[in-house]
C-alpha cells in the first residue's frame, strides 16, 4: 500500500513507492520516470518546472494550452477560429467517433490552436499544434486554421510563430490531408514576399508531412534540446537505405550539427530568445 508523506520542508506531498512493484516502475499518480537520468521525479516538481527534469533539464512534453501561456503575456491572447471543426469528409469508417473521442480527452476541437497576442510586449501571431489531440496530426481544419492565422498576419503586418508537434499528415483525410502541405507553404510565401518574419520552433515529435512542410520553411527554425524531427521514421529509412543510421539521428543536436536548424533553445529560454529574434528584425 502506498503511503503519503507530507513534507513541511519541501512544501509537497512525496509518496514512498509500493515494494512489491517490479523494478524502476514507479506509481505514475505521482511520480514520472526520466529516461535521460533515470530518476524517479515527483510530477509537481517537474510541473513547476515547466515540464522539465529538475535534475537534467530534459524536456518532457507540454500542452498546448501551456505553450501558449509560456510565450505570449497574461491576458493578451485572442484566439481564431476557435469554433472550426474536422468532419468526416471521405466518409473514413469510425472517424467521427474517433474525432468525438480526441474532442472529449484533450478539450480541444482539432489539433491546432492559433492567435494573437503580445511576447514581451510585440504583438505576434502564434500557431500552437496539440499533439494530444490525434497525435497533433493535419488534417483540412488544422491546414485552414494555420493558413487563416498567417493571412491575419500579412493584413496587420503582425510577424508568424508556429510551434511545430505532430505525427503527420492525418490519414482519415487522404489526398485532402497532404493538399494542406500546400495550402500552408504558399501562404508562407506570401507572408515572406511581404516582409514578415516566420520562426519556426520544432518540439519533439516534429515528423511526416509537417516537416515536409511549414515546419522547415522558417526564416528561423529552432528547436527544444534532444526533440525528434523527420519525415519517415528510423525504422522506414533503415529499410529503405539498407543502411546503419548514425547515433542520435533526427534529434535535434544531430539536426543542428547538419545545417538543418539555427539554434536549439531550452525551453525555459524560448520567450526571451525569440523577443531578441524578432527585436533583431525591428520589432
Amino acid at each position: 500500500m502506498i503511503k503519503k508523506l507530507l513534507s513541511k520542508e519541501k512544501g509537497y506531498a512525496q509518496v514512498s513507492v509500493n515494494k512489491k512493484f517490479k523494478n524502476k516502475s514507479v506509481d505514475e499518480k505521482f511520480w514520472i520516470k526520466c529516461e535521460n537520468c533515470n530518476s524517479n521525479i515527483f510530477i509537481k516538481e517537474v510541473e513547476e518546472n515547466l515540464s522539465l527534469c529538475p535534475k537534467c533539464d530534459r524536456h518532457f512534453k507540454l500542452s498546448a494550452r501551456s505553450r501558449v501561456d509560456l510565450l505570449i503575456d497574461e491576458k493578451t491572447f485572442e484566439e481564431l477560429d476557435e469554433d472550426l471543426v474536422s468532419i468526416n469528409i471521405l466518409e473514413f469508417p469510425e472517424y467521427e467517433e474517433k474525432l468525438e473521442r480526441y474532442t472529449a480527452k484533450s478539450r480541444e476541437k482539432d489539433a491546432v490552436i492559433t492567435g494573437y497576442g503580445k511576447l514581451n510586449g510585440i504583438d505576434v501571431v502564434l500557431c500552437v499544434m496539440n499533439s494530444a489531440f490525434m497525435m497533433g496530426s493535419m488534417g483540412y481544419i488544422v491546414g485552414e486554421k494555420i493558413t487563416r492565422a498567417i493571412e491575419y498576419a500579412i493584413d496587420n503586418k503582425l510577424p508568424v510563430i508556429i510551434v511545430c508537434a505532430s505525427g503527420g499528415a492525418r490519414m482519415q483525410e487522404g489526398i485532402i490531408s497532404l493538399m494542406q502541405m500546400a495550402k500552408t507553404s504558399q501562404a508562407l510565401n506570401k507572408l515572406s514576399e511581404n516582409g514578415l518574419p516566420y520562426i519556426s520552433v520544432l518540439t519533439d515529435p516534429t515528423t511526416g508531412g509537417i516537416t515536409a512542410s511549414f515546419a522547415m520553411l522558417g526564416d528561423v527554425i529552432m528547436a527544444e534540446p534532444n526533440a525528434l524531427i523527420g519525415f519517415a521514421g528510423p525504422r522506414v529509412i533503415k529499410q529503405t537505405i539498407k543502411q546503419d543510421l548514425p547515433a542520435g539521428f533526427q534529434k535535434s543536436e544531430f539536426l543542428l550539427e547538419h545545417g538543418f536548424l539555427d539554434l536549439i533553445v531550452s525551453r525555459k529560454n524560448m520567450k526571451n530568445k525569440i523577443q531578441q529574434i524578432l527585436r533583431m528584425h525591428g520589432y
